[in-house]
């Protein structure tokens, strides 16, 4: 039998005027001592937060002592059981903030954000609507847990949410976000200021994480969320049904270690774990060297050379939910026709996920998977040589060669960046935050774990990253600073080939003159503002200076055929020469710079 349930947790805030604070601080305070409760209880001009544990009655009592100060008459708090007392002592103190956002005239209790309650939530997420979340907790909070897609407001503590919050203003614009916390009480400060600050296009999750877990419950809330949820207590973390887990705090950084987590190597109770343990440069020189030998190794033979048959994944997407199989693949790729997907449906090289055969009448459903089967061949060769600049327990940087493809593609599957980086990294799967096409060379970020990767990835959607490329273009421009605001298309034309498209995504280049050279081309400085596929690229062709070296978009505004069997034998004068972010785990600004190029 289990132990028994002998505590009542109750948590609850309330924004309120609350005015004599002394008195009713000293009130509380010999109250819980005299009815043995323990917790925190902190008073404020504009209200209060409890977290407090003891026996029911007692428990019951302190509410209803609560429920009479003016103001606090609705006061309803989350309770839930435990069998040992998770605080130490009782802690009654008045702050100037129930939350501390160091934000004059912010007043959660006359205006804030509009809630989306759990239920409606769930519905949001079953059917599948664009909308953004937004997780307002602190980094080391996120570590054990948060719903599924949820993009992090990058912080350590949340006095810098309104630095955060103004990084993100534009991406808050685009669709709708709903911004969550444990229990709600930070988003109703940080609703308050975003609604100042004028952004109309917020939601707060009502109850935060902990009020969806209750109200949405175990087996439905594993769906969406991830992990376990941080609480400030010596329970530390608590699952999906609010219990307890095995989850624990390293005492020297605070960060919180789930059960796995404690089992590392470098966690040494009190003193250091993975997270705050640090490496010498030594030995993570050391560790870079070894790292190249072993990949020097793994390409000697490059892995495509012998010859094997390739299944690649067909996921369908909610749109194309209740197409026929034949309807769906002709428009979700365009640039192939009907017939040759007919001849591919006929001759067996499209099959479900166990292998068996399809028709083409079958009708397709969303999160289904399809394969399609390549001929057995050998992949055409690429430059494997790729270097390693820096790697900590979080970030891998490298430089990237070419001709070499970041992702599978075409012929192409193990002859790629990604599949050299998994190989090299194994078990881990390094994460990639971007990417580079095949011919342009540079450098590229990735992130070690899902986790890191969750930090790092959302920096380039909302424009934290600085990117800067080098391009030696056809063409002298006459400015030495000009820009680019052409839209570019979401997707392929017929032609295989993303492009300039007034109703298309929104696409910003800033370009500055380094060099004009007697040949006819100039030298380039390349800021991307936003991330498009191509975007440098067709940017430049369109504006009349086409990067030297594309075999796609050539000079005269012509264009190319589409390289799918081979990569291109000319070099493509376009490099990733910097990149600048946040360290997804210690925050840190840091920049990576790698501008030697021949042809520069």
């Amino acid at each position: 039998m289990g132990t028994p349930y002998q505590f009542v947790n109750i948590a609850g805030y309330r924004f309120a005027p609350l005015r004599d604070l002394k008195r009713i601080r000293a009130d509380l305070h010999a109250r819980c001592r005299a009815w043995g409760l323990k917790g925190s209880i902190l008073l404020s001009p504009e209200g209060i937060n409890l977290f407090v544990a003891g026996g029911a009655e007692e428990t019951d009592r302190l509410l209803q002592r609560v429920r009479a100060i003016e103001g606090l008459e609705s006061l309803s708090p989350k309770v839930s059981l435990s069998a040992t007392q998770p605080f130490r002592r009782i802690l009654v103190r008045i702050n100037k903030e129930v939350v501390s956002l160091g934000v004059d005239g912010i007043d959660p209790a006359r205006e804030t954000v509009p809630k989306i309650s759990p239920e409606e939530l769930k519905t949001w997420f079953d059917e599948g609507r664009e909308f953004t979340l937004l997780d307002t907790r602190n980094d080391f909070e996120i570590r054990l847990g948060t719903f599924a897609n949820a993009v992090p407001i990058g912080i350590q503590r949340f006095r810098d949410f309104p630095k955060a919050a103004q990084l993100l203003r534009s991406s808050l614009k685009e669709k709708p976000t709903v911004m969550f916390c444990t229990d709600g009480i930070r988003c109703e400060k940080a609703g308050a200021y975003l609604r100042r600050e004028g952004f109309e296009n917020v939601l707060q999750l009502d109850g935060g994480i902990l009020g969806y877990f209750e109200k949405i419950g175990e087996k439905i809330g594993r769906r969406y969320f991830l992990g376990e949820c941080f609480v400030f207590d010596q329970r530390v973390c608590l699952d999906s049904q609010i219990n307890q887990t095995a989850g624990s705090q390293c005492l020297a950084c605070l960060s919180p270690l789930a059960e796995a987590e404690q089992r590392d190597e470098t966690y040494e109770e009190g003193r250091s774990c993975r997270y705050c343990f640090k490496s010498s440069p030594e030995k993570m020189r050391g560790s870079i060297a070894l790292r190249q030998q072993a990949l020097a190794e793994l390409t000697q033979t490059l892995p495509g050379s012998e010859p094997y048959h390739q299944a690649r994944p067909i996921r369908i997407p909610e749109k194309y939910d209740g197409d026929l199989l034949l309807d769906f693949l002709t428009r979700k790729f365009r640039h192939l026709t009907r017939d040759f997907w007919q001849g591919e449906i006929e001759g067996n090289r499209i099959c479900t996920a166990n292998r068996e055969p399809v028709r083409a009448d079958q009708v397709v459903r969303v999160g289904e998977r399809y394969f399609r089967i390549s001929p057995s061949e050998c992949e055409p060769p690429v430059n494997a040589d790729v270097r390693v600049l820096f790697e900590d327990e979080a970030i891998v940087v490298i430089e990237k060669p070419a001709p070499l493809p970041v992702h599978p593609c075409g012929r192409f599957n193990r002859n790629t960046l990604q599949f050299l980086l998994e190989k090299l990294y194994a078990p881990q799967k390094p994460h990639l935050a971007h990417r580079l096409d095949a011919d342009t060379t540079g450098l590229m970020v990735l992130a070690r774990t899902k986790y890191f990767a969750s930090r790092l990835q959302p920096q380039f959607a909302c424009g934290q990253v600085n990117k800067t490329y080098l391009a030696r273009v056809h063409g002298i421009p006459l400015e030495d600073r000009f820009v680019c605001d052409l839209a570019l298309s979401d997707g392929l034309s017929a032609n295989g080939k993303r492009e300039a498209d007034r109703g298309g995504l929104v696409a910003r280049t800033e370009f500055t003159v380094l060099n004009r050279f007697d040949d006819g081309t100039a030298l380039l400085e390349v800021r991307p503002i936003t991330g498009r596929t191509n975007q440098i690229r067709i940017h430049l062709w369109e504006l009349g200076f086409p990067i030297c070296g594309d075999t796609r978009f050539l000079p005269g505004r012509q264009l190319g055929k589409v390289q799918s069997k081979t990569l291109s034998d000319t070099p493509l004068c376009l490099h990733s020469k910097s990149i600048e972010f946040f360290h997804p785990l210690s925050r840190e600004r840091m920049k990576f710079e790698k501008a030697d190029v021949a042809w520069a």
